[in-house]
């Protein structure tokens, strides 16, 4: 393999006083003060914004919770309210506490109620008017392990009770089971949901009966079964939605769907879910 060939250029005598300069070749040689070097770009001006954050820390169960004020340099910060979090946990208050993973709108942790909308932390931007603060708060209606940190315990139970997988007896002929174009694209809006509770918790049917009502998230998910071609089990899955509470509670108010930071609809999987029941022999 032929090398890049390396460039040296003659140095003065004063070169040994002068400071280091990495070569293009990836070697390190001493230039002097007269070389040209690239000037560094100026500051950013500051823009200093106030972040209220809510706290409450399980250790100190007497007192109650509180928004906690923390200000914020917006030029040394990313974009994301994720950004700032991160920010604030890194340089200013260690025991601020709250999940995040992905950082891509893709796992869900970091779901929050933000300027009193249920989003994902890394997919919120930061408001640029510095004159009007942030305020951050867990996901509404939920028991707090810490600061933003929900219970998603029971969330989790109900997403287990509907079986969220693939349920046939008769195993396919090609050993695979095989799905039309047609049939496939009844599932899109649906397999994308991560989960992240962000419309359960914004619907008013769930934060006053969440013990027995499912929520729009888990009915979605239900419904994703029911329509998918290759599960056998659709009539056993409609039969146990077949009551007051796990289904029937949803009064059709979007708040799931306008509040989805994934763009999803699950008020139209759940009226799908209604009308096929209404409907069917």
């Amino acid at each position: 393999m032929i090398r890049p060939a390396t460039v040296l250029r003659s140095l003065p005598s004063s070169a040994s006083t002068s400071r280091p300069f990495i070569a293009a070749a990836g070697r390190s040689f001493h230039a002097s003060a007269s070389t040209q070097l690239a000037t560094p770009a100026e500051a950013k001006p500051s823009q200093i914004k106030e972040f209220k954050i809510y706290r409450w820390n399980p250790d100190t169960p007497s007192e109650k919770p509180t928004l906690q004020s923390y200000k914020v340099d917006l030029s040394q910060c990313g974009p994301m309210m994720l950004d700032a979090l991160i920010k604030i946990k890194n340089e200013l208050d260690p025991t601020l506490t709250f999940r995040r993973s992905c950082r891509e709108g893709i796992c869900g942790s970091c779901a929050m109620n933000i300027d009193g909308v249920n989003t994902l932390a890394c997919l919120c931007r930061i408001p640029k008017d510095t004159k009007k603060e942030s305020k951050i708060y867990p996901l509404p209606h939920m028991y707090i392990v810490k600061d933003l940190v929900p219970d998603l315990t029971l969330f989790y139970k109900q997403y287990k009770s509907i079986e969220p997988f693939l349920k046939n007896d008769n195993p396919p002929a090609q050993g695979e089971f095989l799905q039309s174009p047609e049939d496939r694209k009844k599932l899109d809006g649906m397999y994308e949901c991560i989960l992240c509770a962000c419309c359960s918790t914004s619907c008013p049917s769930y934060w006053w009966n969440q013990d027995q009502y499912l929520g729009p998230a888990v009915l979605m998910q239900a419904y994703r079964w029911m329509a998918d071609s290759r599960d056998s089990y659709g009539a056993e899955r409609k039969e146990k939605m077949q009551n007051t509470m796990s289904l029937y509670r949803c009064h059709t108010i979007f708040n799931c769907s306008r509040t989805c930071p994934k763009g999803l609809n699950p008020a139209m999987a759940i009226a799908k879910m209604k009308l096929e029941m209404a409907t069917e022999s």
